[in-house]
């Protein structure tokens, strides 16, 4: 059998140095944006405040729920997420997106005797295959005395349900909502999602965006976010003034 050899290659079979296309290395900055950053979900990294303190409650009572089914209502990166995964660790539940319940074997889904439901919405039953699905694992939660807990920017109950039975049993699931933060809780989410993608904000910073950014969740995210990436992009530290410059 032949064996092919690169003709540029030295005796050892190592590319001479002269070939090698030189290797750059990424600047830490740049390591942790080309690697993405982490996001922690543990308990200590929650931020508390006035509008998500009953999801909280409700989270550190389990097991004793005044029912063992659930929903959390909030707006897009309202916390939602982070509360299930500290409930899921808690409990053991394991965590199924609801776009998947179709295709999912729910008994093997309640093999620890919990689950997290995430991103229950009207969207995503848009057909009868859909709403059996959700129908069948209320019932078999309810059966085998599962604690379940689902996410959803809506209540459930605003959802147009075609299966009657369906919608009375959406209907008495206890709802406990996430409202948008206050202003102590909006300076702290800055400053916490800066830090986690390595940035050093000071208060000056801080100030700044809190009075010019819609006062939501997605909007700190996307406003960190684009501070990042114009700072990498334009060589620059993370400042006051290079915020002025990008929201106005």
């Amino acid at each position: 059998m032949g064996v092919s050899v690169n003709p540029a290659a030295d005796h050892n079979g190592d590319l001479p140095l002269a070939s090698m296309a030189p290797v750059t290395p990424l600047a830490p900055r740049q390591l942790a944006l080309a690697l993405d950053h982490a996001i922690s979900f543990a308990r200590e990294d929650f931020l508390e405040g006035p509008s998500n303190a009953k999801a909280l409650t409700l989270i550190d009572r389990w097991p004793d729920w005044p029912d063992r089914l659930a929903v959390l209502v909030g707006p897009e990166g309202s916390g939602k997420s982070h509360l299930a995964a500290i409930w899921a660790k808690t409990s053991g539940a394991r965590i199924l997106s609801a776009k998947l319940l179709g295709e999912t074997d729910l008994p093997a889904a309640f093999a620890t005797g919990a689950l997290v439901v995430e991103d229950l919405e009207a969207d995503g039953l848009q057909n009868l295959e859909q709403e059996r699905a959700l129908f069948h694992l209320i019932n078999l939660a309810r059966e085998e005395r599962a604690d379940v807990l689902f996410t959803a920017r809506v209540a459930p109950t605003s959802f147009a349900i075609h299966i009657r039975d369906l919608g009375s049993r959406l209907r008495v699931l206890p709802v406990v909502s996430l409202a948008a933060p206050d202003d102590a809780l909006l300076r702290s989410l800055i400053v916490k999602l800066a830090a986690d993608r390595q940035l050093a904000v000071d208060e000056a910073l801080v100030n700044y965006l809190a009075n010019r950014i819609e006062r939501s969740f997605a909007s700190v995210r996307a406003a960190v976010a684009l501070l990042d990436e114009e700072a990498l992009r334009r060589h620059r530290p993370v400042t006051r003034a290079l915020a002025a410059e990008l929201f106005r």
